[in-house]
Formats: C-alpha cells, structure tokens, sequence
C-alpha cells in the first residue's frame, strides 16, 4: 500500500468531521502497516503534500479531510456499470386463490335497531 492509499484509508476510517490531523493519521497508518515495511516519515509528509496539491485533500488549519471531488470519484469508481436487467417472467395467476370476503355493516343495522326500538318505546 502506497503512503497516499494509506492517508485515504486513515481519513476515512477515522471519520472526524472536522478532519483528521496528521499526528492522527500516521498512528492510523502505523497500526495498520505490516511488520516487514519500514516508516518513512518523509514520504508520508511529501505525500500528504502531493494530496493537497493534487486537490484531492483539504487542509484546514492542522487536518486533512477528502475533497468533495475526490469523494465524487470514489463513489463513482466503487459503483459497478449496471448490467442490463433481464425482464422478470410473468406471474401466473392461480385459479385456487381465495375469494375476497364481503363484510356486511352489522353495527349500523343494529343501531339503527336499537334507535327504531327506543322511538317506539317513547311513542307509546
């Protein structure tokens, strides 16, 4: 892993909001680099550098952060090209489904019932 993949992988995997700063990603990158690779503190420096100036960083004040247009490109480069759908087959419909059931308004007849039974009562 190069030390510019290696900021990328820190910044992200950090997740500050308000950036990363340097000391911060360097013990990302220490942690995470095999045993057999040797710390180049200069190349870490010349590569946070290069990153600003290429613009796919931004510094603010002591930390770093991805640029919006490098996010562009990673999500765009992380999306795979859409293969073209194949068309779903038709669903059968099945001549055994359920009839809807009818519910009859049972609460309205016997209320209206009950009203009818009341006036008669007061008729009388």
């Amino acid at each position: 892993m190069s030390y510019k993949a290696g900021i990328f992988t820190a910044i992200t995997g950090l997740k500050d909001r308000t950036g990363s700063s340097s000391i911060a990603i360097k013990k990302h990158m220490q942690a995470n680099m095999p045993a057999d690779k040797k710390w180049l503190n200069g190349m870490f420096l010349n590569a946070l550098k290069k990153g600003v100036a290429d613009g796919d960083l931004v510094q603010i004040k002591a930390s770093y952060k991805l640029s919006p247009d490098f996010k562009k490109k990673a999500a765009a480069a992380l999306k795979p090209k859409k293969a073209p759908k194949k068309k779903a087959a038709p669903k059968k419909k099945s001549a055994k489904s359920a009839p809807k059931k009818k519910t009859a308004p049972k609460k309205k007849a016997a209320t209206a019932k009950k009203t009818t039974a009341r006036r008669q009562l007061q008729r009388r």
